[in-house]
């Protein structure tokens, strides 16, 4: 695929060629603009119409920091970069108008229910605009949509399959397909074959939200009983400045059972999580990563719950729950979080590895 990039203060269009798509196929923008586990959450969606519609012109809206987990996605002709304020001016609304006009896009797909999110899909002068209808809209978040679909499903990923209702896509098969570029997977293999154990888990400790976070100690009691029981060697991923030192707080109470993961970008860590066994984590994006990887993964949760956006298909645990507004949940401390043990957390560890060993001997 040929990239071309508008490089105006507002945007930024990485695409394909759109003159090989045939006259008379669709041209479908799906908006999901921010935060990274969303919109891995939605990847199902885009795979989908790519199946449904394989000479389909498809572009993604996202805003910056999105960019790398969705660019080169297999289903995509064209990803939409939104820069932080694009909304904000009337230049800048101006500059975006124009640039989605450009694509001639027919038809959007509304998948996060926001103001934001829906002025993106107007803005393309798309005369259809489906998007949700009721509880799941924020804001004003449904007004500038102009097909409604009222979900059945509560998970984030099913929700967002439905709007493809209207398509006439029923009953999807949910895949992901998430991109990683050959030299990620060969530097994560290699970086793998360093580790003498036989299994590799991966702990995650970061969150956006406090709220979301389980203790340093726990994770370090944890990859010591996977050490002892099952052989595992233990890699400790972190981004900012602070989860690096919870990260290496967690290889100084694991007594050598866990090493400090190297830096990675968002394409390289999800090539060291494709490497591993396991992957234990909070609610955030390295976990939905995981599971669109196809790593077993096991997400603790408190303060969001997993019926919305648990690690689809996965395991996920909750004790207690921090009820309360979104702005409440996100300020709390981590109460609810410290309600799951080292032992409940071992305890599916020790039912994965039980329905290993029934599945070896069947």
């Amino acid at each position: 695929m040929s990239i071309k990039e508008n490089t105006s203060p507002s945007l930024s269009v990485f695409q394909g060629d759109a003159e090989a798509t045939p006259a008379d196929s669709p041209r479908i923008l799906v908006s999901r603009l921010s935060a990274i586990g969303d919109a891995i959450l939605t990847m199902p969606v885009v795979c989908c119409i790519r199946d449904a519609f394989p000479n389909a012109f498809i572009g993604w809206a996202v805003e910056s920091k999105v960019v790398p987990v969705v660019q080169h996605h297999r289903a995509l002709d064209t990803v939409i970069e939104l820069r932080p304020g694009w909304y904000r001016s009337p230049t800048s609304l101006a500059e975006t108008r124009k640039h989605l006009r450009d694509l001639r896009f027919d038809l959007t797909i509304d998948c996060q229910g926001t103001l934001r999110s829906s002025l993106a899909c107007y803005l393309s002068g798309a005369s259809r605009r489906i998007g949700f209808h009721g509880k799941h809209l924020w804001d004003l978040g449904g007004v500038l949509n102009n097909e409604k679909v009222s979900p059945v499903f509560h998970h984030q990923t099913d929700r967002a399959l439905e709007l493809l209702t209207p398509l006439g896509i029923h009953h999807p098969k949910v895949k992901w397909e998430l991109p990683i570029e050959k030299s990620d997977l060969k530097w994560a293999s290699d970086f793998r074959s360093k580790i003498k154990s036989p299994r590799v888990a991966i702990l995650n400790p970061g969150g956006a939200w406090a709220s979301n976070l389980w203790e340093p100690d726990r994770f370090a009691s944890t990859a010591r009983y996977l050490a002892d029981r099952y052989g595992y060697h233990s890699l400790v991923v972190w981004g900012t400045f602070n989860e690096r030192l919870m990260a290496e707080r967690i290889v100084e109470l694991s007594e050598g059972t866990v090493s400090l993961a190297p830096d990675t970008s968002l394409k390289t860590l999800a090539a060291l999580i494709n490497t591993a066994d396991l992957f234990i984590s909070g609610d955030t994006g390295p976990l939905h990563m995981s599971v669109a990887v196809g790593t077993k993964t096991i997400g603790l949760y408190g303060a969001t719950r997993p019926g919305d956006s648990g690690p689809y298909g996965q395991v996920a645990l909750q004790l207690q729950y921090e009820s309360g507004s979104r702005r409440h949940r996100r300020a709390a401390d981590n109460r609810a979080m410290r309600a799951i043990g080292v032992e409940h957390v071992c305890a599916v560890v020790d039912e994965m590895h039980a329905k290993k060993r029934v599945a070896r001997a069947a």
